[in-house]
């Protein structure tokens, strides 16, 4: 077998022959702000998806949680905008990702099909490079050890595979697994797929097909990387499974926006999903789900409120109430200490900011207006 150095060397030399040209942006093309390299300890990234050129804006976190604006940063790509979608315009979660054990930041380019890779120092970002995303209309990006995958949203949609080598994204040759969903499936933002995301112990790959067959599909993933060349697609018919993350004993939290609901499943070994539990928020299209310790908030965008969820033994789930976020609720990110939750407004392109307290429920700390991000989604913490 080869070793890591050896496959990563092989990849590099074959991503010329599968057409993704990854462009390196050192040197003079690093977008670094002025003065030193190193920023504060602690920031919040939002991505702004605009369609006249995206960009990453990093904000200084205080330690009362309140944010400060650092910089903006261009990615060299475009955002994009998908048919029917007012607030969000991606209609996905996990299109911006921070990797703190290589400290990067990934972000999409939907318009421009392209993923940009973000060095992080503090509060400063440096942009090492833009790459191939694989695939048409990138949406979500996640992470696991020195392994990436992208989810592409339109043409059937489909999964990308890379390594992380020094700080770049070199693709997997025939890493590529085409999704299958109807590609002219109308409306766009409701039938993508909302989301991609590794399971704790990075064997398995699990996609949201949202309306598109209401399916959560699971991957499994091989000792290089690579892919199983199907999925277990789990049905979960009238659901519109949108976005999904796993509690502290490994089951996995989906946010549920056609029964307005957050629910738990099991994942068994053989790819198969065992209900745990399912409990409606009570509001409108609860699309999006954060965590914060033991509790999940979930973002429900036609009711502009967040959805506060204790989480407990066997994956089951608690309703702790409701608290009133900026119009268009969308993406949100915790700290990794969980004393803060920053929530993404797609109506005005808002940020609301949030204190956790002990009981779970939220103490508003602010708002913050990010310049030509309405729409737009992508929000990450450090």
């Amino acid at each position: 077998m080869k070793s890591w150095f050896g496959l990563a060397a092989a990849a590099a030399g074959a991503a010329a022959l599968c057409g993704f040209g990854a462009q390196s942006a050192l040197a003079g093309a690093r977008a670094v702000a002025a003065g030193t390299d190193e920023g504060t300890g602690h920031a919040v990234f939002v991505q702004t998806d605009n369609t006249a050129g995206n960009s990453v804006v990093a904000y200084d976190r205080a330690a009362d949680g309140t944010l400060t604006k650092a910089a903006s940063y261009p990615t060299g790509g475009l955002g994009g905008v998908l048919a029917g979608s007012v607030v969000d315009h991606l209609a996905s979660q996990g299109s911006l990702t921070y990797d703190p054990s290589h400290r990067l930041l990934y972000a999409v380019n939907a318009g421009s099909n392209t993923v940009s890779v973000f060095s992080v120092h503090g509060d400063r970002l440096r942009l090492e490079q833009t790459a191939g995303s694989g695939g048409t209309f990138p949406v979500s990006v996640a992470v696991h050890d020195n392994h990436v995958e992208v989810l592409n949203a339109l043409n059937g949609g489909s999964v990308q595979g890379y390594l992380v080598v020094l700080g770049h994204l070199i693709p997997l040759p025939g890493s590529n697994r085409p999704l299958g969903l109807n590609p002219s499936a109308t409306p766009q933002f409701t039938t993508t797929p909302g989301q991609v995301v590794f399971s704790p112990d990075g064997s398995r790959v699990i996609v949201t097909t949202k309306a598109n067959g209401n399916d959560i599909d699971v991957f499994r993933v091989g000792p290089l990387g690579y892919l199983s060349a199907a999925p277990v697609v789990n049905a979960e018919p009238g659901t519109v499974p949108f976005a999904v993350l796993f509690d502290r004993a490994g089951n996995l939290v989906v946010a549920e926006a056609g029964t307005n609901a957050l629910a738990s499943f099991h994942l068994e070994a053989d790819g198969t999903l065992d209900p745990l539990a399912s409990v409606p928020t009570g509001q409108a299209a609860t699309c999006w789900v954060a965590a914060a310790g033991g509790r999940f908030y979930a973002s429900n965008a036609g009711s502009a409120t967040i959805s506060a969820y204790q989480s407990g033994p066997g994956g089951q789930l608690s309703l702790l109430g409701a608290t009133s976020t900026d119009p268009g609720t969308v993406d949100a990110a915790a700290t990794p200490d969980g004393r803060f939750l920053y929530v993404q407004t797609g109506a005005a392109g808002i940020v609301d900011a949030f204190a956790i307290n002990p009981d779970g429920s939220l103490a508003e700390l602010g708002t913050t207006l990010v310049p030509g991000s309405a729409g737009g989604e992508g929000i990450a913490a450090s």
